[in-house]
């Protein structure tokens, strides 16, 4: 089965840092975009951020620009996405999400496009 795991969640005080992980099993993201989305609860899914399976187009929403950093290993299979900074109001599920393209940009989208999904990994910052 198909699937992506994603890691790395936790409680964190505000102003902290965490970096979740994304790991597919039973496929290599050589060929796959992976995008980071979140969802607090009573809210629609929000894209963060996005990653080109090349590496080289980045995105990220408005609201986490200059705190998050996306980043892939292919050779490790994984992509990362490490969160500084932290604010109450990234308090969130993250889920990664992989889109096989050959497109070579990415956008920060609502994710529709994306097939392979995550179970999710909790992130949650205390003031």
């Amino acid at each position: 089965q198909l699937q992506l795991v994603e890691s790395g969640g936790g409680l964190v005080q505000s102003g902290g840092s965490l970096r979740l992980s994304c790991k597919p099993s039973g496929f290599t993201l050589d060929y796959y975009r992976i995008g980071w989305f979140r969802q607090a609860p009573g809210k629609e899914r929000e894209g963060v951020s996005c990653i080109s399976a090349s590496g080289d187009s980045i995105n990220y929403a408005d609201s986490v620009k200059g705190r998050f950093t996306i980043s892939r290993d292919n050779a490790k299979n994984t992509v990362y996405l490490q969160m500084n900074s932290l604010k109450p109001e990234d308090t969130a599920v993250y889920y990664c999400a992989a889109l096989q393209t050959f497109q070579t940009m990415c956008v920060v989208s609502s994710g529709y496009e994306y097939f392979y999904w995550g179970q999710g990994t909790q992130v949650t910052v205390s003031s």
